[in-house]
Parts: C-alpha cells; structure tokens; sequence
C-alpha cells in the first residue's frame, strides 16, 4: 500500500468528523468566544473548513515560507453554517485529489516549511502533512467540540462516545 493511500483512510475518517461537527455549529453565534484570547467561533469553523487547503499547499509546493508565501490566505468570515460546509468540501476535495495523486517520492521528500530566515520543519512532505494539516486539524475540530458544548449544543461522537451519542466504528 503507498504512503498516500495509507494517509487518504486517515484523512476520509478525519474529514468526516469535522464535518459533523461543523454541522452543529450555530448561525447565530459567529462572534462568540469562550474567552478573550479565544477565537470566535465562526472564525473557528471557517478556519476548520479551510484547513484542508493547507494539506493542498503541503502537496503541491516545494516548501514554504510564511513571511513571504503567494498563497492567498482563505477567508475566514462566517457568513452561514452552509456556506461554511461547502468550503470544507471544496478544500477537502482539492487535498484529497493533491495526496491521491502523490506518489512515494513525493511524499519522502523535504518540505522546508520557515518564517523569513527561521527555519521552522524541514521534514518530509507526509511527516510535514500529518503534523502541521491532520493533527492541526484534529485539534481544531476538537476546540470546536468544547465550543459546542459550552453552548449547550450536542457534541458529536467522533472517537467514542460523546455524553450526547452513542459511537459506532466508521465504516
């Protein structure tokens, strides 16, 4: 099996998750924040939505220089809870599409990831997707679930079950 397909059962799992709980976000409550510090959360959900586009940068670029990058930054104003779900699977099709088309090569190969001369990872490509776009989003997904639930709204099951649902293994 390649690195890819391997990566793609994690991705399918993880994509799915975030979906269902972008499903449960409320229209009316973009602004709202846990605490000052905290994102708001429908810059959170956006920022969630668009995650994948990060896991599409990781695939199709040499590197990437954050003080210096030509790519256009997605927005992340909240606008509607479906429009923040068509961005999640407009990004979620573009990195699935760039990683089913990776071959093993690619993925072995460096992904020097900086901020002007400070060198921040310069690991391979798939280490470098796992780390800085799955875990990144898996852990915003999450904070959204916590969001979620402070506002007394159901936390979906995604890794077992939530006080909310009973869990089933995804298929």
């Amino acid at each position: 099996m390649s690195i890819a397909a391997l990566l793609l059962e994690d991705f399918d799992v993880e994509i799915s998750n975030t979906r269902r709980t972008l499903e449960r976000v409320p229209n009316d409550k973009p602004d709202w924040a846990p605490h000052a510090r905290s994102m708001p959360l429908g810059k959170l959900a956006m920022h969630c939505a668009t995650l994948p586009l990060f896991g599409v940068y990781i695939m199709e670029d040499a590197g990437m220089d954050m003080a210096n990058s030509s790519r256009k930054h997605p927005s992340l104003v909240f606008e509607s809870k479906d429009l923040c779900l068509a961005r999640l699977d407009e990004s979620a099709a573009s990195c699935r599409a760039a990683l089913a088309s990776a071959s093993d090569e690619h993925l072995a190969a460096l992904w020097p990831f900086s901020f002007g001369q400070q060198m921040i990872l310069n690991e391979s490509r798939s280490r470098t997707y796992k780390r800085l776009f799955m875990n990144h989003l898996i852990h915003h997904t999450a904070q959204l679930g916590v969001y979620l639930r402070i506002n007394d709204i159901p936390v979906p099951a995604l890794y077992g079950p939530s006080a909310d649902e009973q869990w089933a293994m995804p298929s």
